[in-house]
């Protein structure tokens, strides 16, 4: 049977794509789809029999494109949705392909209807990551001091300041800023011991919690998570305080046969959304 490529125009892809940017889209993707075919599956040769493998193969490449951040999240969702509405235009234009006059085993746009769009996958998220390894003292008592940590572990996006402890992200978004401090006393009474989140500079509110310190050797772990909302290039800063800044600090253990060091401070800032 004869076939030929589908090679829609521009005054085609506007019967059922509304917006200049989905033409523009989708133009690349046949292109794309040409470049990606294998010499042993013509994915994009349509006769009326391939005219099915042919839409999944373009919702494929949508979903492909979209995880490898070459278009947006939302224009490939858009794009998607013109795939399906184009559907009946791929029908047609399959039976188009076709020499033969014998139409009895061509597949209906109701057919063709039950082609399954792959999920498109995300745009890839920022994520940071760091550690501190030193024991880290406050300012002075009762005085906010900022959380150190002097290794990166990751940096997608989202980056530490080494000279003043400040991490900034990239884009705007919904973010996860989870830590664990290993608390320690030295002293035989009891301290308290403030730990919160700054952005931008600015305490935010009621993000504060406090841990009592029992006595000598008393070591303790704090340990929770912020989420919060930043524009672009915000910076973020863990805040901490001590009523004895001589004796309660953030401590650091090496490690021992059976254990790996412990890190005064851990960080992970992750985009959600």
């Amino acid at each position: 049977m004869a076939t030929r490529r589908l090679n829609l125009t521009r005054d085609q892809l506007a019967k059922f794509l509304t917006e200049h940017e989905q033409i523009r889209q989708f133009e690349l993707l046949f292109a794309a789809v040409d470049e990606l075919q294998t010499t042993d599956i013509d994915a994009v040769t349509y006769d009326a029999g391939a005219a099915l493998a042919g839409v999944n193969k373009l919702a494929g490449v949508i979903a492909q494109l979209a995880e490898d951040g070459m278009i947006e999240a939302s224009t490939a969702l858009s794009v998607a949705e013109g795939v399906q509405r184009a559907l009946a235009a791929v029908e047609h234009a399959a039976m188009m392909a076709v020499t033969t006059p014998d139409k009895c085993c061509e597949p209906t746009t109701a057919e063709l209807m039950g082609a399954v769009v792959p999920p498109l996958v995300p745009k890839r998220r920022n994520a940071g990551a760091w550690h501190d390894i030193s024991r880290q003292l406050a300012v002075g008592n009762n005085t906010p001091t900022r959380v150190q940590c002097d290794t990166i572990d990751i940096e997608r996006g989202i980056w530490r300041d080494s000279a003043t402890d400040i991490f900034y992200v990239a884009d705007a978004g919904i973010y996860n800023v989870e830590f664990s401090a290993q608390i320690d006393r030295n002293k035989g009474t009891d301290s308290e011991l403030w730990i919160w989140l700054a952005v931008d500079g600015a305490d935010v509110p009621e993000s504060a919690s406090v841990i009592r310190v029992k006595g000598n050797d008393a070591e303790t772990v704090a340990a929770w998570n912020f989420l919060v909302e930043l524009k672009p290039g915000a910076s973020i800063s863990l805040m901490w305080a001590t009523d004895d800044a001589t004796d309660t600090y953030l401590e650091t253990f090496p490690a021992s046969g059976f254990h790996p060091a412990i890190p005064s401070v851990i960080l992970t800032i992750t985009q959600e959304a």
